[in-house]
């Protein structure tokens, strides 16, 4: 009970610097991902070295996640299924850049998009924001595979939230109702721009880190 309240301690005291360290390369590039083997990530930035396969196996899993928390409920960062379809923080200074792309509604984000898909697009359009077990829709729950087709597109965005009831729930919404409850005054630029853009970011990334990160539309 001694060790394991040590343990504990020493993880809660080093938070802050590994939230410090994390946040700083986020900054410096604009995009970070959760994991990966070759780009910038918070598993990688606290383990110390590429994690290949599950972060959760490490020995600093449970700091990993707490961080990623922490990240997560940041104001100035926005969490997106974007480079590689993998978990990607952005910074507040792309935020513009991936709205634009978001309700541009370009011919990539509908390719091969299942009739599902495109009606319950249709539905988080009417309402602006549900849940994945509201009522109010006729997915009752909503299909993971569903809203994984529409947030790996950035036609809508998701969040994962607790609920009063303290359930796991997602938050499937549309950009404009999201810009509202981050309270973030959207401008939106021409998507061709912006696109351009992120790729410019991710570009640089690739040849910086060696990675082989990839966005949606690629």
């Amino acid at each position: 009970m001694a060790d394991s309240t040590v343990t504990s301690r020493k993880m809660t005291a080093s938070l802050p610097k590994h939230f410090d360290r994390v946040f700083a390369q986020l900054q410096e590039d604009g995009l970070l991902l959760l994991s990966d083997p070759e780009l910038p990530s918070v598993s990688g930035i606290i383990a110390g070295e590429k994690i290949r396969g599950s972060w959760w196996s490490h020995e600093l899993g449970q700091t990993i996640f707490t961080v990623s928390e922490m990240i997560e409920d940041h104001k100035d960062v926005l969490i997106v299924k974007l480079i590689s379809r993998k978990v990607t923080f952005v910074h507040r200074d792309l935020w513009n850049e991936i709205y634009s792309i978001g309700i541009a509604r370009e011919p990539w984000q509908f390719k091969k998009l299942s009739p599902k898909g495109r009606r319950f697009l249709k539905v988080v359009d009417g309402v602006g924001l549900t849940y994945t077990y509201d009522v109010r829709t006729s997915f009752t729950p909503i299909p993971a595979d569903v809203a994984r087709e529409l947030e790996t597109r950035l036609l809508v965005h998701t969040e994962q939230v607790h609920t009063e009831t303290g359930k796991h729930a997602r938050v499937i919404e549309t950009w404009p109702s999201w810009a509202v409850r981050a309270d973030f005054r959207a401008r939106a630029i021409d998507p061709v721009i912006a696109r351009q853009s992120v790729e410019q970011r991710l570009a640089d990334m690739n040849k910086k880190y060696n990675g082989r990160g990839k966005l949606p539309w690629q």
